[in-house]
């Protein structure tokens, strides 16, 4: 039988560990810690936000709005150091015995951590690691500000690991196999502390199985990303124009209500009445209409940017391939220009109310009357910047893409879907980011909005071979699907301007046969994992095509 069997892993032979790691010390100053082992301070905050190689490191800094909260964990070791006893199971399982143990592993940790933040694509700051022996100590540190504890499961008793996981807050519990030394938790994870000696799973902590790792700091570092995302859609202030609907039945919808319910969403509707006076405004302020018409004309000198005539009667291979009358490219510059206008109205109703995320509903036909244009290419304006700007004001997909972005970093493109077959499939709209890797712009066409041929729309050009993350929300959002696709073409088709065609890696057939809702939400590279992790938190069913 084992020791802890005996002693629920806090036996009376037991002493305190040294807290190395900055609760105490017992035979070694801080000071000497740090000099003898040669680790970075302790006492600092290993703080990492998106700089120069990550999303938007390269956009022009004028008027940004973006808003990401970093995600604050708080990483702790949990310790209780045996002390021999004659003729009785005095030693649990795991490797550290010593104070030095313990001073070795703070080291060992901390240089795991900063080489994990060094490789975050994503806001996160990991808080000084600590050490904990007891219950009290461990309730003392959860309640702490931040938003969940990082468990090293070294030693410890039951109730220690318990008082460290708030139920209210992301809690993740780490420990040791084959990258030693070996932690007791390592071998009681399961039934001890998410069964609490039972068959079934309490919850305890808020947490389950997806919540244990075992040696693998990548393992972590993905679990963060996506209870970054998690943390940040939750309570998401979004404006509004028009009102918020959901595709399937406009204002009848249940899906603006049930994003709020679900995620806590904060909408700033802004009637039209109000948007016409904006853009009237705008209109009569010379020196914007000046600066816009010169942004204008920097934005169409940009590599890989073409400007294309009206549509007109041509098909859309025939406008592409030059067909199109020249005599009509000065229109399309004054779209241009007045989409660079209406930019700036919807920059200062989102700078007015504190957020860095917009919705357009009506935007095939109010919005255009009013100001002159089409809003598809103020929405790629402001996804290249790192807002989250969509069309449609559509609330059965609008969440996806929230979650998405703060998951991703990257911009995310709200997208109609088509019949799947083949292994193929579809997607299109009239506007799309061109920064869809974050930070290089893909070539694009700026040209008219396809169903009116009027207004500035960009048809851009995705990466060929680049897989992709598609998600399918229903309009309950109580079901989302996902799959994995890889562009296999550009094509030039008489619909929606920027569309790609898609192959899906993955189980097409239920794709077809099970999908629900319309809109579906599209980002570069493969986020599918960390999708599955965060709705599983919010409670959300997760169909992945691609497992």
């Amino acid at each position: 039988m084992c020791a802890q069997e005996h002693h629920d892993h806090s036996s009376a032979h037991s002493h305190r560990c040294s807290g190395c790691c900055g609760t105490r010390f017992s035979e070694l100053s801080r000071r000497q810690f740090i000099a003898g082992t040669g680790a970075v301070a302790l006492g600092s905050v290993f703080m990492h936000h998106l700089q120069g190689r990550t999303a938007f490191a390269d956009t022009v800094p004028r008027r940004i709005l973006k808003q990401d909260r970093p995600l604050r964990i708080q990483p702790v070791l949990t310790c209780s150091l045996p002390r021999y006893s004659e003729a009785t199971s005095w030693r649990p399982w795991g490797g550290l015995l010593t104070d030095s143990h313990v001073r070795e592993e703070c080291a060992k940790i901390q240089d795991e951590l900063n080489a994990m933040a060094a490789k975050a694509d994503f806001p996160l700051e990991l808080l000084p690691l600590k050490t904990v022996q007891s219950a009290e100590e461990g309730r003392s540190i959860a309640a702490e500000d931040h938003d969940g504890t990082l468990i090293f499961g070294a030693a410890g008793g039951t109730d220690v690991i318990i008082s460290l996981a708030d139920p209210k807050k992301h809690n993740l519990l780490f420990v040791r196999h084959k990258s030693g030394p070996v932690y007791l938790w390592f071998e009681i994870a399961d039934p001890r502390f998410l069964r609490q000696e039972s068959d079934f799973p309490k919850g305890t902590g808020g947490m389950d199985h997806n919540d244990v790792i075992v040696d693998d700091f990548d393992e972590i570092l993905w679990r963060l990303r996506a209870l970054h995302g998690l943390k940040n859609i939750r309570n998401k202030r979004i404006v509004v124009i028009g009102n918020a609907i959901g595709w399937d039945r406009g204002t009848a919808s249940d899906s603006p209500k049930r994003a709020q319910e679900l995620w806590g969403l904060d909408y700033r509707e802004i009637p039209y009445t109000e948007m016409g006076e904006r853009i009237r405004a705008a209109r009569a302020n010379d020196a914007l209409v000046r600066q816009c018409r010169d942004m204008t004309e920097a934005y169409l000198r940009q590599p890989g940017v073409t400007l294309l005539p009206r549509q007109q009667q041509l098909t859309t291979r025939e406008l592409i391939a030059g067909a199109g009358s020249s005599d009509t490219l000065q229109e399309i510059r004054v779209f241009t220009e007045k989409a660079f206008l209406l930019t700036e109205v919807f920059r200062d109703l989102m700078e007015e109310h504190e957020t860095d995320a917009l919705t357009v509903s009506e935007c095939m036909g109010t919005i255009i009357s009013m100001s002159e244009t089409t809003a598809c290419l103020c929405l790629t304006l402001l996804n290249d910047e790192g807002c989250m700007a969509f069309c449609e004001s559509d609330f059965a997909v609008i969440p996806s893409g929230i979650l998405l972005h703060y998951i991703c970093c990257k911009p995310v493109f709200l997208c109609n879907p088509t019949f799947p077959h083949n292994n193929m499939i579809t997607v299109a709209h009239c506007t799309a980011p061109r920064k869809m890797d974050g930070v290089n712009a893909e070539n694009m066409f700026v040209r008219t909005h396809f169903e009116s041929d009027y207004g500035a729309a960009p048809k851009v050009d995705f990466k060929l071979g680049q897989n992709m993350t598609i998600l399918a929300p229903d309009f309950a959002s109580r079901r989302w699907m996902g799959f994995e696709g890889t562009v296999l073409e550009n094509p030039e088709l008489d619909i929606c301007t920027s569309q790609v065609d898609l192959r899906i890696n993955g189980d097409c057939d239920r794709l077809l046969h099970e999908k629900a809702g319309f809109h579906v939400m599209a980002c570069y590279d493969n986020y599918l994992r960390e999708v599955g992790y965060a709705l599983h938190k919010a409670g959300v069913e997760w169909v992945n095509l691609s497992a």
